[in-house]
């Protein structure tokens, strides 16, 4: 541990004096440090840029994380900033990132949402209000990552894009739909990349690749300018990090109420970042073992969330077993109304654009079942899924009257093949494999609870496992304070070892 309590393989060496980012040194570093070099002078933005984009030329080809560059755009924005005397200003001065190709504009790019129907959009006038935020922090946005068709899958994989490899395994999955932002960030392309999640898709594929990441509480960052809310509010945005600290610091310039939305929280009592450094009290951890689908646990996955029941324990934590008793088919059901009203609607929204019908090959087998699935809901049954959102949010949050945080693992099943669950397949194949991953997790995107995925445990062949922790309602403080503390008892490789 360095002297600020963070793990010394995230904050690199100190320098003695000026120069370029070595590609070596540029791996050694989190966004954290990375920022704090350029304000202090110690590097150059443009250093960090251009190791950026080496690292991503040199890794890339073989993951496949990235689907789009934008470095003219990154160049400009670099230079701008040098013009009005601003390159070492924010709280990510200079740290190069991707953001999604999901819903999220960035001026001058598309945005495909991993779908062939949508690959010649126009480019956004605009930046959504998640990316300006993160910008005016100093951020440089040079790409996108690559997501599965409108995010519908667990991994990575688009007819659009092709297949996004695991950085550890590169015939396993990435996770997904931020399969290509987690796989960029354990590659070391970038320290942290912006993420989606709306039934999982920040913590499946962190845990899948071994990077943290936090789902925020609903309506915690913003969601605009266009569109003030994803699925009922279940899709929220925020990244995924080497770091716990850089995860914490985006929220930190990320949240808050935008201009025009009906939805906002509370400032939080101190800044994310802060929460990091304190040691939590002695919290009560509900340990729910069993999945929401009846899926069993796989053997390894078991093993990791034993160890992690046995360090909390160390931490001088009290762990106790906790049944959640959910509706499991009132959730999914209410989830599948939300995420699949929202599909029909993109593919109307983009055959008006083009003034023609969706052609059998402009959308992948899952997604024309699930278009024609959710044509069928009624007002009703979208008025029903509101309800069920809400009845679950107060059952769970009833559960931290006696709680402070729930632990249980990520996914029910191990890290799958590539393939397993893509998009083009019958559905029926899809539904039976897909219950795997999204046993867990879904259920703090109908509820609204922050959720984070810590990487805490590794299969026997070698894969990382992620244990989640979900907390109250606005409680992504507390949940920081946790992931610090488990980062520094056990901290986790920085990077994939196998590139």
């Amino acid at each position: 541990m360095n002297d600020k309590g963070h793990p010394a393989s995230f904050t690199g060496t100190a320098r003695t004096q000026g120069g370029a980012c070595s590609p070596d040194e540029y791996l050694t570093l989190d966004a954290t440090a990375m920022a704090a070099l350029v304000q202090r002078g110690e590097l150059e933005p443009q250093d960090l840029l251009d190791a950026a984009i080496a690292r991503c030329d040199d890794v890339n080809p073989r993951i496949n994380a990235v689907n789009m560059r934008c470095e003219a755009r990154a160049q400009q924005t670099l230079a701008a900033r040098r013009e009005a005397g601003t390159s070492r200003d924010g709280a990510f001065a200079g740290v190069p990132t991707l953001a999604k190709d999901m819903h999220t504009a960035v001026a001058g790019t598309i945005t495909t949402n991993g779908s062939r129907s949508q690959r010649d959009a126009a480019p956004a006038t605009y930046d959504a209000t998640l990316i300006a935020r993160y910008e005016a922090a100093g951020m440089v946005v040079f790409g996108k990552t690559t997501t599965p068709e409108f995010g519908l899958s667990t991994t990575t994989e688009s007819a659009l894009w092709g297949k996004t490899c695991n950085p550890w395994d590169l015939a396993m999955s990435a996770g997904g739909s931020s399969g290509g932002a987690a796989a960029a960030v354990a590659a070391g392309i970038v320290p942290v990349a912006h993420a989606t999640d709306g039934g999982g898709s920040i913590r499946i594929p962190a845990s899948y690749c071994g990077v943290f990441g936090m789902k925020p509480t609903r309506y915690r960052t913003p969601h605009g300018p266009d569109v003030f809310e994803g699925w009922f509010g279940a899709s929220c945005a925020h990244v995924v990090s080497r770091s716990v600290r850089d995860s914490a610091l985006a929220l930190d310039v990320s949240h808050g109420h935008e201009k025009g939305s009906p939805y906002w929280l509370a400032a939080p009592e101190r800044p994310f970042a802060d929460e990091v450094r304190r040691a939590p009290s002695r919290l009560r951890v509900g340990l729910v073992a069993d999945s929401l689908t009846g899926m069993p646990l796989d053997d390894d996955i078991a093993a990791a969330l034993d160890a992690t029941v046995r360090l909390l324990t160390r931490l001088g934590h009290d762990v106790e077993p906790v049944t959640l008793a959910i509706e499991s088919q009132q959730l999914f059901s209410a989830h599948g109304a939300a995420s699949g009203t929202a599909l029909v609607a993109a593919v109307r929204d983009r055959e008006t654009a083009l003034g023609r019908a969706l052609q059998t090959d402009e959308l992948e087998p899952v997604a024309w079942r699930i278009v024609r699935n959710a044509q069928q809901y009624s007002a009703e049954t979208l008025y029903r899924a509101r309800r069920t959102f809400e009845r679950i949010g107060l059952q769970m949050e009833e559960k931290f009257d006696r709680f402070d945080v729930l632990l249980s693992p990520v996914t029910a099943t191990l890290t799958p093949p590539l393939g397993r669950l893509s998009l083009e397949q019958e559905y029926e194949e899809y539904i039976k494999h897909i219950v795997g991953s999204v046993s867990y997790t879904a259920l703090a995107n109908v509820s609204g609870q922050p959720s984070m995925s810590v990487p805490l445990g590794v299969s026997r062949s070698g894969l990382p496992i992620g244990m989640m922790f979900t907390a109250a309602l606005c409680g992504e403080g507390l949940l920081f304070q946790l992931a610090g503390q488990l980062e520094a008892a056990q901290p986790w490789a920085p990077l994939a070892p196998s590139l």
